[in-house]
């Protein structure tokens, strides 16, 4: 009888250690940095919290820009090498195009991935709004692992329709999954060749979230809308705060005081800590400087990853017009609510099917 009450007190402890070794644990804060507005492009400004004196990368992680513009001046022609972009628009509309013949609108809700590899040209541009109302979004750029630094370039949209959302606490909390697995709702769909996770919130007065995050990727989360975002049981950031995660953890958890009185919306991303040297100039990104070097001359006598220039003319570089969006770009409003419909009747179907 001894032995059998010895081996259960042993069994209990045994249990009761493998428990606690198991509980997930949430990240540490590793700072908290401001969103600092300056002149940007032509004629807009963007708030940059990664890429500048204050935070030089966050593995992998390159520039994260929230960018406004609300006239005419944009990003017109520019190069890119060795990096991916990753845009989302959150008010109004951009039209883009690039000399590989990639064009199209990005409207609210929508995102698009660029791959620049070896090399791309383009354009970004808002489009105007004769109520003068501005074009806002976020702009990541994430650094692509050594071995595809050289991959052709290229670019794929995800309308806003296609991202799937996550509601609870009686319509409190809600997670639009741009790439990722919050709550149960994933998307996998391969958007970036660096692994990352991206998501959305809108939070209400009264809310929580709590997000699992991998522990070989680096976080943050920018504060887009609100105040008084209470973070990891203790800390509590602001508007155009973006706050930076030590990677020691299981878990980034908030609570939205039930206080406040407006609503609360951040981006909580996510990327694949890359082990690798980063040489980069302006948007020439590379592991060495040589490379950087090759880049500029290759970019100036239009060859290599450049070769491109010689044939290509910018559409948009000087303002979007009506007609532009309409024919050449195939980004009217009509456009864009047939791609929807189609969409949202293939995705019945599916369901049908799967029942």
């Amino acid at each position: 009888m001894r032995n059998i009450l010895t081996l259960c007190v042993l069994y209990f402890f045994f249990t009761l250690q493998l428990v606690i070794s198991t509980q997930m644990s949430m990240r540490t804060i590793k700072t908290i940095l401001p969103g600092i507005e300056q002149a940007e492009g032509v004629g807009a400004t963007v708030r940059r919290s990664i890429g500048n004196m204050q935070m030089r990368n966050f593995s992998p992680f390159l520039l994260f820009d929230h960018f406004s513009s609300s006239g005419v001046g944009g990003f017109p022609e520019h190069p890119h090498l060795g990096q991916e972009t990753i845009t989302l628009m959150l008010k109004g509309a951009f039209a883009h195009e690039d000399f590989t013949g990639s064009r199209g609108v990005l409207r609210s809700g929508d995102l698009q991935f660029m791959t620049a590899g070896r090399g791309t040209v383009h354009s970004e541009m808002p489009v105007i709004h004769k109520d003068g109302s501005k074009n806002v979004g976020l702009q990541l750029w994430v650094d692509l692992p050594a071995k595809l630094k050289e991959v052709e370039p290229r670019y794929r949209d995800l309308r806003e329709w296609e991202v799937p959302e996550y509601t609870e606490q009686d319509g409190k909390l809600k997670v639009r999954v741009i790439s990722g697995e919050s709550y149960g709702v994933k998307l996998d769909a391969e958007l970036a060749y660096t692994p990352v996770k991206y998501y959305h919130y809108i939070m209400k007065p009264g809310s929580h979230f709590k997000q699992l995050v991998p522990s070989d990727y680096n976080f943050f989360l920018y504060v887009l809308e609100g105040d008084n975002l209470v973070l990891q049981n203790k800390t509590a950031v602001s508007q155009y705060d973006n706050v930076f995660f030590n990677a020691n953890g299981d878990t980034i958890e908030g609570v939205y005081p039930a206080t406040e009185s407006k609503d609360l919306e951040f981006v909580l991303i996510g990327g694949q800590i890359l082990d690798q040297k980063i040489v980069q100039h302006g948007p020439f990104v590379a592991n060495s400087a040589e490379r950087i070097n090759q880049a500029f001359a290759d970019y100036r006598m239009a060859r290599n990853g450049f070769s491109r220039l010689r044939s290509w003319k910018t559409l948009i570089s000087d303002g979007v017009t009506d007609e532009m969006i309409d024919n050449e770009l195939g980004g009217s409003l009509e456009a864009r609510e047939k791609s929807r419909q189609e969409f949202l009747a293939r995705k019945s179907e599916l369901v049908k099917d799967e029942l």
